[in-house]
């Protein structure tokens, strides 16, 4: 399953020299990972267990500067499932075309919210991981 997420390039995006600031970059990133959530699952309902999903790496490389006004979208997918840890890859591309602007794999465990420790993938939460991980149709 993959999403894509529009994002316009206003000017607060911008730095110095006229183009997104790196750092802009982890917030389109977390808006499309939000919107990915959205997507398939009743955030309410998840936000509400006593598991909850944490970040704990991104990788990210920059392709190409964006400029005010372009649009962009965040292609957002689960790429790989392990253990206690999970990997969302994410692109980002000038929307309607191929052209690469960033791309990015971020790591990310699920975490037992009163231990505050990583847990295991496994029973419902794995299930419904796995089901992330099934392309689109």
């Amino acid at each position: 399953m993959q999403t894509r997420t529009p994002i316009k390039i206003r000017g607060y995006h911008l730095d110095l020299y006229g183009h997104v600031n790196n750092a802009r970059y982890l917030e389109f990133l977390e808006e499309a990972r939000w919107d990915f959530l959205e997507q398939q699952v009743d955030i309410s309902k998840f936000t509400g267990s006593s598991l909850g999903l944490a970040v704990v790496n991104i990788n990210i490389n920059y392709r190409r500067g964006a400029y005010v006004d372009e649009e962009i979208e965040v292609v957002t997918q689960l790429a790989r499932l392990g253990n206690k840890s999970a990997v969302m890859h994410q692109d980002v591309v000038l929307k309607g075309t191929d052209t690469l602007v960033a791309d990015a794999d971020v790591t990310f465990v699920v975490t037992d919210q009163k231990a505050q420790k990583a847990v295991p993938l496994e029973g419902e939460m794995r299930a419904t991981l796995e089901l992330w991980q099934k392309p689109s149709s």
